[in-house]
């Protein structure tokens, strides 16, 4: 009995002087974190910029499990069974507490890029959410792509599984490069959507029938987001290879027309003068552009096109309709003969 607890107690106290070395390590880590982080948050509050405080507080957390990592890296060093244990997870962990400070960093980066004094609706600004928004995600697949493979490749039989396929390569080659086709698709049209910028997020497109505004921009399609809180969601391809229209391309100013089908006697420079009285006291008029034109005429109707412009799509709309609103009232009161009417005539013979 005496030689087994002769045996036991080696083996205790060892893992008792282990359990105590790597309190003492985690213990050092979380003190060397905490000030650490304390005296980051403490320069970062002290600048004017926002962007430092985002940075720190993402870093927070992984960069504690980090510390604490290392922590335990050094206390391996005096300690076998600590040295055993971490030789089994270190290369597991480690990847992925280097992936999640990198992935934690790129969001960081992309939250605090938004935190800028400019308007949230100029085209600069829109471009870099743009570019941004494709780029983090590219980084984020690239990141997460790297930090798997790492960990994978930690593990003995996954390397040795990788070996095995090492011998039948041309098979795994084209099996793995059918698989991974939509994905270098996605990304490839990601990066061509970020270089060539076709549409930005916040820009306001048509695309097949559908109107909207650009809430978002993935690697794999894009969501629209229409007047009536609908989302559509279209291929990113669909923005590479087929037309489309965009309204904000190079700004948002644009001309619109409203149409008028009145009668053929209906006298035309009242109505001119009117429509430019409108314009000139409705304040969503830019002042850019104004026109009334008879653009077509039939034996029943002529056709009236009121053409005028405005800084923005939404802004454009609203101003049209006030205009239509407008012109009809003002006709019904002050020239209602205009309104367009079918006649008939008799020759008068009895």
């Amino acid at each position: 009995m005496s030689g087994w607890l002769a045996q036991i107690d080696p083996r205790l106290s060892e893992l008792g002087s282990a359990l105590l070395i790597a309190a003492i390590g985690v213990a050092v880590a979380l003190l060397l974190h905490h000030l650490l982080y304390g005296l980051l948050a403490r320069l970062a509050r002290a600048s004017e910029s926002k962007a430092d405080d985002v940075v720190v507080e993402a870093l927070r957390h992984p960069t504690r499990y980090a510390m604490i990592a290392l922590g335990l890296a050094f206390e391996a060093r005096l300690s076998v069974l600590i040295a055993q244990v971490w030789d089994k997870l270190g290369g597991f962990l480690m990847p992925a507490l280097v992936g999640w400070i990198a992935l934690s960093g790129l969001n960081a980066f992309v939250r605090a890029s938004a935190l800028d004094g400019e308007a949230a609706d100029s085209k600069d600004t829109r471009r870099r959410r743009t570019r941004l928004a494709i780029f983090a995600r590219i980084g984020a697949f690239l990141i997460v792509f790297v930090t798997v493979g790492l960990m994978l490749l930690s593990i003995p039989g996954v390397r040795d599984v990788g070996l095995t396929l090492m011998a039948s390569a041309g098979l795994a080659g084209l099996a793995v490069g059918a698989a991974a086709q939509p994905a270098l698709k996605s990304l490839i049209a990601g990066l061509q959507m970020a270089l060539t910028e076709p549409i930005n997020i916040g820009d306001l497109v048509l695309v097949d029938g559908e109107s909207g505004r650009v809430e978002d921009i993935k690697t794999t399609h894009v969501v629209l987001r229409t007047w009536d809180e609908r989302h559509v969601v279209v291929p990113t391809s669909k923005f590479l290879e087929t037309t489309f229209q965009n309204w904000t391309r190079d700004g948002g100013e644009l001309i619109g027309t409203v149409l008028l089908h009145l009668d053929p006697l209906s006298e035309i420079a009242p109505l001119r003068a009117e429509f430019e009285r409108q314009l000139g006291a409705n304040p969503l008029w830019d002042k850019r552009h104004a026109a009334l034109r008879v653009t077509e005429s039939a034996a029943g109707s002529i056709e009236v096109r009121l053409a005028m412009s405005a800084r923005d799509p939404g802004v454009l709309f609203e101003l049209r309709c006030a205009v239509r609103e407008g012109m009809l009232e003002w006709i019904r009161k002050h020239q209602p003969t205009a309104i367009a009417r079918q006649r008939t005539e008799q020759n008068g013979e009895g």
